[in-house]
């Protein structure tokens, strides 16, 4: 990892070879992206089954794209029933925290007889996109999809790329069918978003397209939003670790790994006040890194973005922490929750020793759907409020209207917007027609 002090120029250029992960940075992919979304857009299946037989390496046609319940049988007989029951339990915990969530509807009446309130909608259709390809992640599918189900959404679509025999990984059927999924299909890519975002004969077509995926999957998404929603355009993975010299370097160590392993993009950064646990973090880096998998993506993802910044005081640590807004947070000083307080950005902030990230990850409960990139700054986690709508609601009686009147007017007449006037004037005999 790279050591460096803190300054305001070294978290100034940290923050611009972060940003230069940012899917947006990856022009030359989006002509590709483009042309693919063209092609499903007025060819629709014919576009989308073509795709899919020159990346997945399958054929694909309306009697195979939907996932069946014997397929997904199939997936529970051959998968580890222990991890089934893992899955359920962290599935509760990730009900029960967003449950929390909700909304109501709400009306307030006044004595003037004017009525004005809020109305909660559950989103109707909703489409979510889950990876199937380097690696597979079920917990995403559990994280995605029951937010939806709590906030009532009645249609879920799910798309996920199978393999070359036209098999989705068990894991991940076995997910979406204890989340409660509507229906599957088994498309992966670009041309699976442009699916759900037009619809197709085969993929219907949705509101709203949540989910993580490759560089395709987050061009593709940009370039359909606005035509559908979306909950965001994902980065790479980040962590960033404030410690002081209470902190077990052991545990730090391994903390900074478990996010350097998702690929040789992720960010791995640690902030702290004391040289001797910089020393001791770096020696327990290079202690794990040889003993783990995927060393060889932790190594190309430590020396490219991994950073280890020596601040004067946490304050200045805490300081740095805002600026980057990193999408995992984890505080271990003396006092987590005193420092706690003085975080503005961050995605999700994990406090104290037992508190590891992969906690998030897999089982405490809140969705670990985060925003990347800095984007924690103005984007918050998945959960219910990305899959209702609120709208307004605005009752006025005569009374309650006729006393605004000429306010109304006045501040309509002064946009140059007559008719406006003209809607509330005529029905006081003050139109301008």
């Amino acid at each position: 990892m790279n050591k460096i002090v803190l300054t305001k120029e070294s978290v100034d250029n940290i923050l611009s070879d972060l940003l230069k992960r940012n899917p947006g940075q990856y022009t030359q992919y989006e002509q590709t992206v483009n042309d693919i979304i063209s092609d499903v857009r007025q060819n629709g299946d014919k576009a989308v089954f073509e795709y899919t037989a020159k990346f997945d390496k399958w054929q694909v046609d309306q009697s195979n794209v939907k996932v069946t319940e014997q397929e997904i049988e199939e997936a529970y007989n051959c998968f580890d029933p222990d991890l089934i029951e893992v899955m359920r339990r962290s599935a509760e915990n990730i009900r029960s925290y967003h449950e929390k969530q909700l909304a109501n509807s709400w009306i307030e009446t006044k004595e003037d007889g004017s009525i004005l309130g809020q109305k909660i909608t559950p989103i109707e259709r909703v489409g979510v996109y889950v990876p199937g390809g380097k690696a597979a992640y079920p917990s995403s599918t559990l994280m995605c999809i029951i937010p939806a189900v709590v906030a009532g959404v009645k249609r879920i679509i799910m798309t996920t790329p199978a393999d070359s025999n036209g098999k989705v990984y068990p894991a991940t059927l076995v997910a979406a069918k204890i989340t409660g999924v509507t229906e599957i299909y088994k498309v992966g890519g670009a041309q699976a978003i442009a699916a759900m975002a037009y619809g197709t004969a085969s993929i219907p077509k949705v509101d709203k397209i949540v989910g993580p995926g490759n560089i395709f999957v987050a061009l593709a998404k940009r370039a359909v939003f606005g035509f559908v929603s979306i909950d965001s355009i994902a980065g790479p993975s980040e962590i960033l670790v404030i410690a002081d010299d209470s902190a077990d370097p052991k545990y730090v160590a391994a903390d900074l790994l478990s996010q350097a392993e998702h690929d040789e993009l992720a960010s791995a950064i640690l902030i702290t006040d004391s040289n001797e646990l910089a020393q001791s973090v770096s020696r327990y880096i290079d202690e794990f890194v040889p003993l783990l998998e995927r060393r060889d993506i932790i190594r190309k993802s430590l020396d490219n973005y991994g950073y280890i910044l020596i601040a004067k005081d946490i304050d200045e640590a805490v300081d740095a922490a805002n600026a980057i807004a990193s999408e995992h947070l984890e505080i271990l000083t003396k006092d987590p929750y005193e420092t706690m307080t003085k975080i503005k950005n961050a995605g999700a902030i994990f406090l104290g020793a037992y508190s590891s990230e992969p906690l998030g990850d897999y089982f405490a409960g809140p969705d670990h759907v985060l925003p990347t990139n800095g984007t924690a700054k103005f984007f918050s986690p998945l959960g219910v409020d990305a899959f209702i709508k609120r709208t307004s609601i605005i009752a006025y009686s005569r009374n309650a209207l006729e006393r605004d009147c000429d306010d109304i007017m006045k501040f309509a007449r002064s946009e140059g917007l007559t008719a406006h006037a003209n809607s509330i004037g005529v029905r006081f005999d003050k139109g301008v027609l």
